[in-house]
Formats: C-alpha cells, sequence, structure tokens
C-alpha cells in the first residue's frame, strides 16, 4: 500500500517509539473526557493515514462492550432507565473515559510502534520484543492470520499459549525498513502531531 511505504520511508522505528513515548503521557494524564475523545479521533485518522489495517467495528465493540460494563455500578444524575438499568451521568462518562484511554494507545501502539524496533541493552532486547509481539496482536499482521485456525476448538487457553509461544520465538530482526532513517519532513510531522497531542492541556 503506498501510503503504508510513504509511512515506513520517512520515519525510523525508533523515532516513532521515542515519539509514541512522549505522546502517552498527554493521553494518560489528561482529566478531560472530551479531549480524550479527542486523542482517540486523531489517532485513528493518523492510523487511516499511515496506511494501517485496523478492525474500527471491533473497536467500537470493545468501547460499547466497556461502557456498559461501567453501567453496572450507577453514580451521578440519572439520565435515563433502561428497564431496571439506571444510565447514570458519573458512570456514563467514566465509562467513555476508560474506554477511549484504552483504544487511543492501541492506536498509538499501531503508529509507534515497528517490528524493526531496537532498545539497546539485553532489558531493551526483551523489551522491544515484548512490544512488537503487542504490535503484531493489536495490528492483526499476516503471520497471525496464518495460524488462525489453531485458535477455533476446545482447549483454547492451551491454543492461545502455543501461539504467544511460536511469537516469542518468531525472528522479527529481517524487517525490511530495519535500515529507515527520519527524514526531515518527518521530523517536522512527528514535531507537530506531539505538540496537538499535548494541545488539549493548554485548552483544559
Amino acid at each position: 500500500m503506498r501510503r503504508e511505504k510513504i509511512y515506513e520511508d520517512n520515519f525510523s522505528a525508533a523515532s516513532l517509539f521515542i515519539a509514541g513515548l512522549l505522546i502517552i503521557p498527554s493521553v494518560i494524564f489528561n482529566p478531560s473526557t472530551e479531549h480524550r475523545v479527542l486523542q482517540f479521533l486523531f489517532f485513528c485518522v493518523l492510523v487511516v493515514m499511515s496506511g494501517k489495517k485496523t478492525n474500527f467495528l471491533l473497536t467500537i465493540v470493545i468501547i460499547i462492550f466497556i461502557v456498559s460494563f461501567n453501567l453496572i455500578i450507577p453514580y451521578g444524575q440519572v439520565l435515563y432507565s433502561i428497564g431496571p438499568l439506571k444510565v447514570t451521568s458519573g458512570a456514563l462518562t467514566a465509562g467513555i473515559h476508560r474506554a477511549v484511554t484504552l483504544q487511543a494507545l492501541v492506536m498509538l501502539s499501531k503508529l509507534s510502534i515497528r517490528q524493526d524496533l531496537k532498545i539497546p541493552g539485553i532489558f531493551g532486547e526483551i523489551l522491544s520484543e515484548s512490544f512488537i509481539m503487542f504490535s503484531i496482536l493489536v495490528s492483526k499482521k499476516r503471520i497471525l492470520m496464518g495460524k488462525k485456525r489453531k485458535l477455533k476448538g476446545k482447549n483454547i487457553i492451551e491454543r492461545v499459549d502455543s501461539l504467544l509461544l511460536e511469537l516469542s520465538i518468531q525472528d522479527f530482526s529481517g524487517s525490511a525498513s530495519s535500515q529507515t532513517k527520519t527524514t526531515i519532513p518527518g521530523y517536522i510531522v512527528l514535531a507537530i502531531v506531539i505538540a496537538l497531542c499535548w494541545v488539549p492541556w493548554f485548552l483544559s
């Protein structure tokens, strides 16, 4: 895909990872639910622009599930009732807050973690491999698609455990984009993105 090729040619894995680390605090420490929603939507737009594949339907389902789960314990003003379930302002806001935070971080991981990420040192190697595995899992890479059938049937826990074990011994070091360096336009784009992510702090 052309957009993904442009994305990979203009940004190094290290630059994306550092940018992601600089952006994370702007999300998890932002007290405004409205601003977290804006950040989540912003990351979704960036994912689409980068050419990354993602299942937005699944994202919406997860958000609805988290929000619904939070509505079980009502608090705050009652907005309306659905049978025995009371939808309260406090529970609804808390549910949306948690749901968009989780999904915003998932979207950010798609953007900032690549298979050619390398962190110096033994601990860095372990950490980078963990990030890469997480990125593969949330991005639904082809490596998982080929193993999808293994998750069907009985003993699902054992099958998932087996899949994770296979991923743990997989060699991800041979990425084609391993020599990519961030271009000057790439640095400019990253600086703008980081700045935009911190804008909500100045609007609070």
